[in-house]
């Protein structure tokens, strides 16, 4: 096992791998938060919990099939053993069937006291284990990841930079995508023209507000484009704000 010294945010990750951590969180803006003490990261080897002299962690599935299936007893007494030596923290399981992770999702997490991930492997993980321990499932998409240690990577490194003092400048967050239910509007910088193309005269004009204006009007027209499903609920809320709006005195 390994843990920092530091308080904060806390990660918990129970793997079969945890060389795997805190890989490329140990770099840029996570790992300086890291080092600064705003996030902690541990890790449990799930093997120190096997009882047998092979620290064998899973069996062949019931009911017959293909893989390998991880045991509900090994899982059970490590989640056990870290609810018992660290703070209780909601359990999260990284599998396609869960609930898709969203930005709002990131939020929730962030402003909690951290995460235990359980990192599963093989074809899964006894259901059993998920249903006597209240384990949240939680899916980045759909699709299949060799084990859950990539995708705890990803959402842990998405709710850090929302954690106070890791990004510089906190206007930054509120102006990302998904923030107010939009993609993010397009992005230019110096040189003003490259390979025959201009940065849009707008942005260069010093006018805050059509600045403003220019850059709600692309957030939209982008997320209409490519993303339906989020512009249906954006269009959705924005009629509801403008009914609101037009019965006020």
């Amino acid at each position: 096992m390994s843990e920092s010294d530091n308080t904060g945010w806390r990660a918990e990750i129970l793997t079969l791998f945890p060389e795997m951590f805190p890989g490329p969180l140990g770099h840029s803006l996570a790992g300086k938060a890291l080092e600064a003490g705003l996030w902690t990261l541990k890790t449990i080897q799930i093997r120190d919990f096997a009882t047998d002299r092979h620290k064998t962690v899973d069996d062949t599935p019931a009911g017959g099939g293909p893989g390998m299936v991880m045991r509900a007893d090994v899982l059970a007494k490590a989640l056990d053993h870290a609810a018992q030596v660290g703070p209780e923290l909601p359990v999260i399981y990284l599998t396609p069937r869960g609930r898709r992770a969203d930005q709002a999702l990131m939020r929730e997490l962030a402003l909690g006291p951290g995460v235990r991930f359980l990192c599963g492997r093989y074809e899964g993980i006894d259901e059993r284990l998920l249903q006597r321990r209240h384990v949240m499932e939680i899916s980045l998409g759909d699709f299949v990841l060799s084990g859950g240690e990539i995708a705890a990577l990803t959402i842990m490194d998405a709710v850090v930079r929302l954690l106070p003092g890791v990004v510089g400048a906190a206007e930054t967050l509120d102006e990302e995508s998904f923030e107010d239910g939009l993609l993010e509007y397009p992005h230019y910088t110096r040189p003003a023209v490259w390979e025959g193309l201009e940065i849009p005269a707008v942005l260069t004009s010093g006018h805050h507000a059509e600045i403003a204006r220019w850059r709600r009007a692309q957030a939209e027209k982008l997320t209409k484009e490519r993303r339906p499903d989020l512009w249906a609920g954006y269009d959705a809320n924005r009629i509801k704000r403008d009914t609101k709006n037009r019965g006020k005195p």
